[in-house]
């Protein structure tokens, strides 16, 4: 394990695993509370693989980590590989969106370690492709996030058919009363630890926003991205189309610009991400499918496009630079009718926001027939629109998808 820990250049432990650690090792129930970006997975991952056994090649799993996404349960056996370097350890991730026979083919030749998220779990144990009677240890880890997306009543189902003499860790960016209770009747005289931060962001991270009308917002991100020139950044968006849309848009004016949301297929989200991780895409834009956990560490730079619907999701976004002690910077757009929101993230933040401008670039959008902020020509004045005719229906309103 030494020699792992040089190897991926672990010198010095980060508070979470310098408290986990210790108490894991001696197989004891932990509940830990602490942001995502603090080194959350190997302060479960290096307790595991110090009380694996070695039961043979065909042995059921040891040890089963629960996770809400299925970037996460990629990323986590990407971890514990790193790891577990010259060991004879097997990881395996499972999760929906990739063809169920081929995680069944690789589980059927032995696995320590399964990753998975709950939905694929479950599944497994359906099929009876998943054994957990020799489980020594679960983790759920992101506790919090799975329960938002409605994953208790799987992650109770998978629990009960556990061993009742196992060790269990949680692992939490918040301990809500949902959390609080998953422990209470899951857990074994937890060791409960609690590394969050008094705010809920770090310092490292400089956080600005713009005041800025909707019909404005593209041009702002665009000058904004050519004066930043970030390392890595993300983009985030509220919805998968306004994803798409920004996506193609900026391609047009950049390079390396890929996009990511809900509705790609688990094939394509797997390309992103691996190119983005590899530093061959340099700007994402994004749902808040990739808000919580993900960890690219050369991420320099998020852009709230839309501010989040949920105060929360503004901590989670935000997570994503910053890590590990690293430098970061976060701008939110705010258009005149979200002045509330951005107060309640402040009050959330127990910080204020610094108000920034582009010299030289209104975020006011121009009136129709007046000139343009920018000296365009002025804009066409709207045409009104005729009234229906007498019993014709109306159109039909359409609400656009998350």
């Amino acid at each position: 394990m030494l020699d792992s820990l040089a190897r991926v250049e672990y010198h010095e432990p980060s508070p979470v695993q310098a408290g986990v650690i210790p108490v894991a090792v001696q197989g004891t129930d932990v509940l830990g509370q602490a942001r995502t970006g603090t080194g959350k997975t190997a302060s479960f991952g290096i307790p595991i693989l110090e009380r694996l056994e070695d039961l043979g090649r065909n042995a059921p799993p040891q040890a089963l980590v629960l996770v809400p996404t299925r970037e996460l349960a990629v990323q986590v056996r990407d971890e514990i590989d790193r790891l577990s370097h010259g060991r004879n350890v097997r990881t395996i991730a499972v999760y929906g969106g990739k063809p169920i026979r081929q995680q069944i083919t690789k589980m059927e030749k032995g696995a320590e370690i399964i990753v998975g998220t709950p939905g694929r779990v479950l599944d497994h144990l359906s099929r009876g492709t998943l054994v957990l009677q020799g489980l020594r240890c679960v983790v759920l880890d992101e506790a919090d996030r799975m329960l938002d997306i409605g994953f208790r009543p799987d992650i109770e189902k998978i629990l009960r058919r556990c061993p009742s003499k196992r060790q269990t860790l949680l692992l939490s960016a918040t301990v809500a009363p949902a959390v609080e209770r998953l422990a209470q009747r899951y857990m074994h005289e937890p060791v409960v630890m609690d590394f969050s931060d008094k705010t809920k962001t770090v310092d490292t991270i400089e956080q600005f926003y713009f005041t800025v009308e909707q019909p404005r917002k593209y041009d702002l991100l665009v000058k904004l991205l050519k004066r930043e020139q970030p390392e890595q950044a993300i983009v985030f968006c509220r919805t998968k189309r306004s994803t798409d849309r920004i996506q193609r848009k900026l391609v047009k004016s950049f390079d390396w610009v890929d996009c990511i949301h809900g509705d790609m297929t688990q094939g394509a989200r797997d390309s992103v991400m691996k190119r983005f991780r590899a530093n061959q895409v340099k700007v994402l834009v994004a749902t808040d499918v990739v808000g919580r956990g993900i960890d690219v560490t050369s991420i320099s730079h998020i852009v709230n496009y839309d501010i989040p619907q949920a105060s929360d999701d503004y901590v989670h976004r935000v997570g994503r630079t910053g890590r590990m002690g690293r430098e970061g910077v976060a701008f939110t757009f705010v258009t005149t009718e979200e002045g509330q929101q951005l107060t309640q993230i402040e009050m959330l933040i127990n910080r204020l926001l610094k108000r920034d401008e582009i010299e030289g670039f209104s975020t006011i959008a121009p009136v129709a027939g007046a000139p343009s902020p920018n000296g365009a020509a002025p804009t066409e004045p709207e045409k009104p629109k005729p009234p229906p005719a007498p019993g014709a229906r109306r159109g039909r309103r359409h609400r656009r998808g998350l």
